[in-house]
């Protein structure tokens, strides 16, 4: 029996950035989504260049453990190329990028996965999610610390513990699956699964029955949501071809990879552009027809409308006479980033609007910034949304406590990505607030205990 995806792959940049850091790739026998971070400074690089990467493997027959070999050794060389890009070029330091990739090997489907973007599985009108977060709220609800509620609406929800930065020994978790006609598979970056709600993307996975119409309308429902950061959903549903062709066997490439795709060039410079090249060469094509830009289609009216009003209210509203409302707003927010080589909490949005900046440092700590692991390094360069004063100040005393455990591991001449078992948190001082205003109290959390770090061991998951 043969067997390959019938896929979709959509991308959209979202409310408020203004650039797409997600690349995402599906084909009849691969299904890959990278969410980049770092920023202007190469988000965009990271994830496009993992998935040019992966493309390859797209079309090739290969055994379970042919393939899990292969995809380890792609991902690794990416990686390893990562890191001596940004060795090369400073303004790349701090790039990095989630992953999740699904190769099928015969009848079985071999899962790659590291980061907190997200897959999900869709098996007789039940859905499951296949993948853990390697994040530092995930950590906590291990430890039994939080719920699962509590770990959606947490205000540190977006820091990571695990992703590809080029660093040696970042591996990702491996799984490999049996690959049963019928089953329909997701994979989305954050910017979907922090904003639409898991009831409302079960029912949409269950009703929809095109992979095209169902991840079309989960993008919708993040931007309908006001999803800030970039939206990112491949879906593949496993068929039989002895029972018929795929609808399509065009390879869709979307986001990052695809963005560089639109403009005309002899020869691909950048690692976006070799991206979309591999991506080309993968669907067998020679001209831009056979490769589907996915995310430049035809979208939804919700989505052009929302951006277009949006626009043009924003436009209004500070050209015209209501400017300090909207100026207010934007100083009622706060976030935690990076001023003069330190920790800083951010009175605003990380936003600017012509000659305006929306924010202004407001704390500055005292935690140098090199101190840190390099994947709070990364969030703290693309700026950590906090609700309200309070919850951006327990951030700070929770990086105390990281950059502590840092020098401390330095010291003992270990690796500083996690904090040392024996490293005692010290108790936090209290901030004080006005007496006119008292702040809320907000307990302080600890940084998780460190885990034996383990190759990524193929196994079947049970449950497939």
């Amino acid at each position: 029996m043969g067997i390959a995806f019938h896929f979709a792959a959509r991308s959209d940049v979202g409310m408020v950035r203004t650039n797409n850091e997600d690349s995402g790739y599906a084909g009849p026998h691969l299904l890959a989504m990278a969410d980049g971070m770092g920023g202007h400074a190469g988000g965009d690089v990271a994830s496009s260049m993992i998935l040019g990467a992966l493309v390859g493997l797209d079309g090739e027959s290969f055994s379970g453990v042919d393939a899990t070999q292969a995809l380890l050794r792609r991902i690794t060389s990416a990686n390893a190329e990562l890191g001596q890009m940004a060795q090369d070029d400073p303004e790349l330091d701090g790039m990095g990028t989630t992953l999740i990739a699904i190769l099928r090997a015969r009848d079985k489907l071999v899962l790659a996965h590291i980061g907190d973007s997200r897959a999900f599985v869709v098996r007789d009108g039940e859905v499951s999610q296949i993948t853990k977060d390697h994040s530092f709220v995930q950590s906590l609800v291990d430890e039994g610390r939080i719920t699962s509620e509590e770990a959606s609406t947490h205000p540190q929800r977006s820091l990571v513990t695990r992703v590809l930065t080029g660093a040696e020994g970042e591996e990702p978790d491996v799984i490999v699956r049996r690959a049963i006609v019928g089953d329909r598979y997701l994979i989305c970056s954050d910017g979907l699964s922090d904003y639409v709600t898991r009831d409302t993307i079960d029912e949409v996975l269950t009703t929809e029955r095109k992979p095209g119409d169902c991840a079309e309308r989960l993008v919708q429902l993040a931007l309908r949501a006001g999803a800030p950061d970039n939206v990112t959903v491949v879906v593949g549903d496993v068929v039989d071809l002895t029972k018929g062709p795929v609808p399509s066997d065009s390879p869709q490439v979307v986001g990052a990879a695809a963005a560089f795709r639109r403009h005309t060039r002899p020869i691909p410079t950048t690692p976006a552009a070799k991206a979309a090249a591999l991506s080309q060469e993968a669907s067998g094509g020679s001209d831009d027809d056979e490769l589907q830009l996915a995310d430049e289609g035809p979208r939804g009216r919700g989505a052009t409308v929302l951006r277009a009003l949006g626009a043009t209210l924003l436009a209004l509203v500070l050209l015209v006479g209501g400017g300090y409302a909207a100026y207010a707003w934007t100083q009622s927010q706060f976030y935690v980033g990076v001023n003069d080589g330190r920790v800083t909490v951010f009175k605003g949005v990380d936003q600017t609007f012509g000659p305006v900046d929306l924010s202004s440092p407001e704390t500055m700590s005292g935690i140098v910034i090199e101190d840190l692991p390099d994947f709070y390094r990364a969030q703290l360069a693309r700026g950590i949304t906090m609700k309200t004063r309070a919850d951006a100040a327990a951030l700070v005393r929770n990086l105390e406590v990281q950059a502590g455990a840092c020098r401390y591991a330095k010291s003992q001449g270990r690796d500083c990505t996690t904090v040392p078992s024996n490293w005692t948190t010290p108790t936090p001082t209290p901030t004080p607030t006005p007496s006119t205003s008292p702040s809320p109290s907000v307990p302080l959390t600890t940084a998780p205990s460190p885990t034996a770090t383990v190759g990524p061991t193929p196994s079947v998951s049970p449950n497939a």
